[in-house]
């Protein structure tokens, strides 16, 4: 499920490096170009509390994969 929160941009998550197991953090990303995507920060967007793969301001690429039960747009090298 890919939820829109404007024409111009997506939910999109990110994969948190140094967890124990894999966790992603949703968060907003604007719609680039080419099915591209910039990431902006969660309100709450600590460097020193998580160590996101791709910082915020980064273009990404998104492939599809199931988190509970919803199919969701993870953040990927373009």
């Amino acid at each position: 499920m890919s939820v829109a929160t404007d024409s111009n941009t997506e939910i999109i998550f990110v994969r948190l490096l140094n967890e124990a197991r894999d966790v992603f953090r949703p968060t907003t990303a604007i719609i680039v170009d080419n099915g591209n995507f910039k990431i902006l920060p969660t309100v709450d967007y600590d460097p020193n509390d998580e160590t996101w793969e791709f910082l915020p301001g980064s273009i990404v690429s998104c492939s599809w994969k199931v988190l509970s039960g919803c199919e969701v747009r993870i953040a990927s090298s373009i």
